[in-house]
């Protein structure tokens, strides 16, 4: 798979440009608020659905502008195609090829995507909603049937607190049975993942950092994978808790993985620069994860680890079938020369001069 052209029409800081891509490595630079990272998350939105910046579609509009609309001409199984997302200000549009969506839900998957940027430290340091959110869009990416069911779990969850915050139990049941059933799905594949994640991040943490730095990671659902009537159960032995609360307190909305360095807890064990290492061998093992197919994009490249471990890295993400790495223009170009290199200057982007 590989992007040709990405299309911007007022879209934070561009008017109008069409951006030309190469297979390979795209090497896109310049100085900092010059557009690149607004390139990056118009990369995220066309293939996970969501900006990595903002939840509002209308922060992404142009100042000035009444809607910003954004396009991605790639090529995918020998077929060229198309993705595109316009917005108004009140109205989205949501295009793939000759088909048109009223939910992004309908995007992913469609240009699996790793993307990789400074936030990613969250993962280690942050709450266990952002360790859920890169399981979820990881294997959403690359199962429709999860995303079928994470919609259908978090639909029925939320009809099941309205019910707790109304103390009302009748028919309770009925969402609850839906949970169950989504729950179980959610949570085996969850555990598959980081099954298949933790030797492969491993890996690639000891190849970033020379063998020095052992990382682990556990899966711990809040509800322990038996069968539905286990889960069920649960639900029912919850529910007076829960009407006084009004929420569902288990389920895999509570789920989260632990990542350990050297057996323990990586959050409060680990050096700044050990974490920084163990993110980037995660974002890697999700890009395996997903097949040499998956693009993979890094913001400011150069910047999350230091200059042995970027070297390396650069030596690795130079396996993956189309790469987009956003640096800063003062980093040094001698080692990017040989890839495709496109400079940002005031939401304009121009092929590099040599």
């Amino acid at each position: 798979m590989q992007i040709k052209r990405l299309v911007l029409r007022n879209f934070r800081n561009y008017t109008s440009e069409t951006v030309p891509f190469s297979p390979g490595v795209n090497f896109i630079y310049g100085k900092n608020g010059a557009g690149k990272t607004n390139l990056l998350e118009a990369l995220s939105l066309l293939s996970t659905g969501r900006s990595f910046r903002t939840p509002h579609l209308k922060n992404l509009i142009r100042k000035g502008s009444s809607h910003f609309y954004i396009q991605a001409d790639f090529e995918k199984e020998g077929l060229d195609q198309m993705v595109s997302v316009g917005f108004d200000g009140k109205n989205r549009k949501i295009r793939c090829n000759n088909k048109s969506f009223s939910h992004f839900s309908h995007l992913i998957g469609t240009l699996p995507t790793v993307i990789y940027t400074s936030a990613d430290l969250q993962l280690i340091g942050g709450s266990p909603t952002q360790r859920r959110r890169f399981l979820n869009i990881q294997l959403a990416q690359d199962d429709p049937l999860y995303v079928y069911h994470l919609l259908r779990y978090h639909k029925a969850m939320k009809n099941r607190n309205a019910l707790l915050k109304a103390k009302v139990e009748e028919s309770m049941i009925t969402y609850e049975k839906i949970m169950a059933q989504s729950a179980s799905y959610l949570v085996q594949k969850r555990a598959d993942l980081i099954n298949q994640l933790s030797p492969v991040s491993q890996e690639f943490a000891l190849e970033l950092s020379d063998a020095r730095e052992p990382f682990d990671l556990s899966y711990s659902p809040s509800i322990a994978l038996k069968d539905l009537n286990n889960i069920l159960s649960i639900y029912s032995e919850q529910r007076e808790k829960e009407l006084i609360l009004g929420t569902t307190l288990n389920g895999p909305h509570r789920d989260d993985f632990l990542i350990s360095y050297q057996g323990k807890e990586a959050k409060f064990y680990a050096s700044e620069g050990q974490k920084s290492t163990c993110v980037a061998a995660l974002k890697m093992a999700e890009q395996k994860n997903l097949s040499k197919k998956a693009l993979l994009s890094i913001d400011d490249f150069g910047s999350h680890l230091d200059e042995r471990r970027t070297h390396r890295l650069h030596r690795v993400v130079m396996r993956a079938a189309q790469v987009f790495l956003f640096a800063s223009s003062t980093l040094t170009l001698e080692d990017f020369v040989h890839h495709h290199l496109l400079y940002v200057e005031n939401g304009t982007v121009c092929n590099h001069q040599r």
